[in-house]
């Protein structure tokens, strides 16, 4: 019992063998040894307990036949100290009933008859201590996936802050916006223009590129046939899809998504939620704000946020991606514009069935999309500098100075003076003022 009287010795021990006779106990522990297995032995069922308390072990090998205890009541005990240890219990052909029993209870995983087969033990042994590693593997992988979806929470959560902070003023408008066209026929539209200003008054986003998008949705759902509702709705995803880049830093838009980082790339693709979340308010736009936030899915699935696939993911969601990806390539190329849009076609139809829908790939190349011209501004208000005003001209939005002094405020109705005025202030400015005036 000397090798039992060192508490600690070791942290860790792959088999505990329990019986009251000391053969059995030396031709266990020598088969442990000639096979490169540690072990520890105890002939006493109650000190056996106590290096449960001491040690951590694999496996537990229990004779049924000991005095005050049976293996079976010892390895119950054992169970509520080690749980996941797994339990081998001897046994005599005359305590088989007892043992099955005792197997049929769940309290052991297995028994040896004896006298045993040395081969027969080993590989029970060999095959439990790979089951409790295993045990022991999944709980230490489930402590560090429990400890990242912490962390990923708490930075999902100050993430919501940081958006919630920098879009309050949006949210705001789109609020009030919501409450005073409650009973206008042209709400959407209303909404939309606003939000395209928003938009166009970025210096870092194209909102060319935005009317082409939204102005390709709107061919792909006519060549469709699609109801005008839902041709309304592609377009005005179409014009709101870099909404929620408002919100992040200009560093994650000003270049290709290509040329970011990893990091950069993995927030850039995020701007769907922010605009989901910027959109919340106007509850009009429920379904644009759908199109937009599942607008990188795939048809084949694997995409983002939620990886649908098919018909799972909205239809105007679809339209936007093949529509945003198509100027995307068309960008790609410096080519003359009829080859541009060529370009652009054959780079979409290479992923028609994969990313997108074969069926609107088809509607793209039937629209007459190589002859597309750009339409009108959806906004309601144009943006100039100063030295393209003319009198009678609207403010459509009052101009501040530097320090937030209001020059003018909106529906300002322009004059030779007024004119003459702000001219003169651009002039002593690094850089034009950027004036939404009203279109007429």
């Amino acid at each position: 019992m000397d090798q039992l009287s060192k508490k600690n010795e070791l942290q860790t021990v792959q088999v505990l063998c329990v019986d009251d006779d000391e053969i059995v106990l030396r031709s266990l522990s020598r088969l442990a040894k000639n096979n490169q297995l540690s072990a520890i032995t105890c002939d006493s069922p109650d000190n056996a307990l106590k290096l449960l308390t001491q040690y951590e072990f694999d496996v537990i090998i229990c004779d049924m036949r000991m005095p005050k205890m049976t293996g079976a009541e010892f390895l119950e005990q054992a169970q509520k100290l080690a749980p996941d240890t797994q339990r081998i219990l001897l046994t005599g052909y005359a305590d088989i009933e007892t043992t099955l029993a005792a197997v049929n209870q769940g309290q052991i995983h297995g028994y040896i008859q004896k006298p045993w087969q040395n081969d027969l033990l080993l590989r029970s042994i060999v095959g439990s201590i790979e089951k409790y590693q295993l045990k022991k593997q999944n709980k230490l992988l489930q402590e560090q996936v429990n400890k990242h979806n912490t962390a990923l929470k708490e930075l999902n959560n100050s993430l919501e802050q940081r958006v919630e902070k920098r879009t309050k003023q949006i949210k705001q408008v789109l609020k009030q916006l919501e409450t005073a066209n409650a009973h206008e026929i042209n709400e959407h539209r209303s909404t939309v223009e606003l939000l395209y200003n928003f938009i166009n008054a970025n210096p870092y986003l194209d909102s060319n590129k935005a009317q082409n998008i939204a102005n390709t949705c709107t061919l792909i759902a006519k060549q469709l046939q699609l109801p005008d509702k839902n041709v309304e709705m592609a377009s005005m995803a179409g014009y709101l899809a870099q909404i929620g880049l408002l919100a992040m830093d200009p560093e994650l838009y000003k270049k290709p998504v290509h040329q970011l980082t990893e990091q950069q790339r993995k927030i850039f693709y995020t701007h769907p939620s922010t605009a989901q979340l910027m959109l919340m308010p106007a509850t009009h736009l429920h379904d644009v704000s759908d199109a937009i936030y599942h607008q990188y899915e795939r048809f084949k699935g694997n995409g983002l946020p939620k990886g649908l696939r098919g018909n799972d993911i909205p239809l105007s969601a679809l339209i936007l991606a093949l529509a945003r990806d198509y100027w995307e390539a068309y960008e790609q190329s410096n080519a003359t514009a009829e080859q541009r849009h060529q370009h652009a076609l054959d780079t979409v139809k290479m992923y028609s069935g994969n990313f997108y829908h074969p069926k609107l790939v088809k509607a793209l190349d039937a629209s007459g999309i190589a002859n597309f011209k750009q339409q009108s501004q959806v906004g309601s208000m144009q943006i100039i500098n100063a030295q393209a005003l003319k009198q009678n001209m609207i403010l459509g939005h009052a101009i501040h100075s530097h320090a937030g002094i209001m020059l003018l405020p909106k529906g300002h109705v322009f004059s030779i003076k007024s004119i003459e005025k702000l001219q003169q202030l651009e002039a002593k400015k690094p850089s034009p003022f950027r004036i939404m005036i009203k279109s007429t």
